[in-house]
């Protein structure tokens, strides 16, 4: 028998709007960085859309968001993780009037969840900075862009405001460092950014995040409004004192993002990293006291742990670990190459926990496979994805140690509750979801929507509360 979860635990799923809707170019919507970048992060950045990027059809949930908001209200889904497409809204991003269309949509789309009971989880800003916002002003790197979000901010805040209780300023803000293009829409190619302007975009982003948690709160009194962080704990390769202290370093740059947000100010260990590498943040006359305006709650993704070493030979980004760090012997990594560690959310909870004493949700966290559409004993097209619910079952678990260790968990949402098209790779075939979405990496297929194997045990995880989870023996790798 598994753990009981709290009460009001809000379970549910989580998509990105420039991953599943599509419709690029319909209804008033401008160009997003997503729509020229058909590989992913990994991939060229063309000059307009090509047909070879799956992400200007997404999987059609621009037209299909009833049929799939009922499949997930068929789970039990007490919540549902989206973003708003920015360009939806304000098509070049620099717009003094918004899109009424796109305004309309989220108003629709937001009835649908709440006629079925499921609380929206709104991310401003994911992935998808206006095109135009980028080529322009090289996107965060400059300060423009504070006006810009804020007016973005204010403008749905004030229409969904009766509608959307939980929002989150940026998606895996941190994750700038390593896709300054994917995250924060500039234009400058990474081996070309300077550390300053760099440093200088991430300053802009945490004034921005402060001045909508500012604005929020003016505006909607009882909304909670969270911060979103890539969370890839740390450990060090060995016991060598310098691998302590490497692993320590490694996770200072990704707590930096969580400490301003919840914390109001730059930490030392921050200031120091300026020093040291010549970086000069410009402040605006108000930004420290923006900065003081702090989430009410810490969010964040988990998909894996990694090792920090001072050792230069084994210091090279392991393939598949979006911030970088050196693989961990002990475990074993997903088709992708991203390693399988349970027990580092656990971890994770604690650390976050300890260090910020706000309550915490999971957003993000998922297994990608290769999955393969079946026919069931009465014909009806499934997959059979153990693989998935042994994954989200051990990390479930986990959850529930972190809850008896005391820590405040709001919710879990896991990521790509329904197949969508890659961030990373922005393929297909690297599949998430509970609900298989008939679509192949060369564009072909019906779009049509099957429960996979993994739909019915989490229905039932949500109806239990958590307590049809499965404790298996932890394994020792060796």
């Amino acid at each position: 028998m598994g753990f009981r979860f709290p009460d009001g635990f809000l379970w549910g799923g989580a998509v990105a709007a420039n991953q599943c809707e599509g419709a690029y170019n319909e209804d008033g919507k401008g160009l997003s960085t997503q729509d020229v970048a058909p590989k992913g992060v990994k991939g060229p950045i063309t000059e307009s859309p090509t047909e070879d990027n799956l992400k200007l059809v997404g999987i059609d949930f621009y037209h299909r968001y009833k049929e799939d908001i009922q499949l997930f209200a068929e789970m039990g889904f007490k919540v549902f993780r989206t973003s708003i497409a920015w360009s939806r809204i304000f098509p070049h991003g620099d717009d003094l009037e918004p899109n009424e269309q796109g305004l309309k949509f989220y108003d629709d789309l937001f009835d649908e969840c709440l006629k079925h009971g499921m609380e929206p989880l709104v991310t401003l800003s994911h992935y998808e900075t206006p095109l135009h916002l980028s080529k322009r002003y090289n996107g965060w790197v400059n300060r423009k862009l504070i006006g810009f979000y804020e007016r973005y901010a204010r403008t749905v805040f004030d229409r969904y405001k009766s509608k959307v209780k939980y929002w989150l300023t940026f998606n895996e803000i941190n994750s700038i460092l390593e896709e300054p293009f994917l995250s924060g829409g500039i234009y400058t190619p990474k081996r070309e950014l300077s550390k300053q302007d760099l440093y200088q975009a991430v300053h802009h982003e945490l004034v921005a995040s402060a001045l909508a948690v500012k604005i929020g709160h003016e505006m909607m009194p009882d909304a909670k409004i969270g911060c979103m962080v890539l969370s890839m704990p740390t450990y060090p390769l060995t016991p060598n004192p310098d691998d302590v202290i490497a692993a320590m370093e490694f996770e200072h740059k990704n707590y930096f993002f969580a400490d301003v947000q919840a914390r109001g100010r730059y930490p030392g260990y921050m200031k120091r990293y300026f020093r040291e590498n010549g970086i000069s943040i410009q402040m605006g006359p108000d930004d420290e006291e923006i900065l003081k305006h702090t989430v009410d709650f810490i969010s964040f993704s988990y998909y894996v742990s990694t090792c920090g070493t001072a050792d230069p030979e084994l210091r090279k980004n392991s393939e598949g670990n979006l911030l970088g760090g050196v693989t961990n012997p002990y475990l074993q990594a997903s088709e992708w190459g991203w390693q399988i560690d349970p027990q580092g959310l656990r971890y994770v909870l604690n650390m976050f926990y300890d260090r910020y004493q706000k309550p915490l949700f999971i957003v993000e966290n998922g297994l990608g496979a290769k999955d393969e559409l079946i026919k069931d004993a009465d014909g009806v097209p499934t997959v059979e994805d153990d693989y998935r619910i042994q994954y989200l079952n051990d990390h479930l678990v986990q959850v529930g140690e972190a809850l008896e260790d005391g820590i405040e968990i709001m919710g879990y949402t896991a990521w790509g509750c329904i197949d969508l098209v890659s961030a990373s790779t922005a393929e297909m075939s690297k599949r998430y979801g509970f609900i298989y979405v008939d679509r192949n990496d060369d564009g072909t297929g019906t779009l049509n929507r099957y429960r996979k194997k993994s739909f019915h045990w989490y229905k039932e995880v949500i109806s239990t509360n958590g307590q049809s989870l499965v404790h298996f023996e932890r394994k020792q790798n060796r």
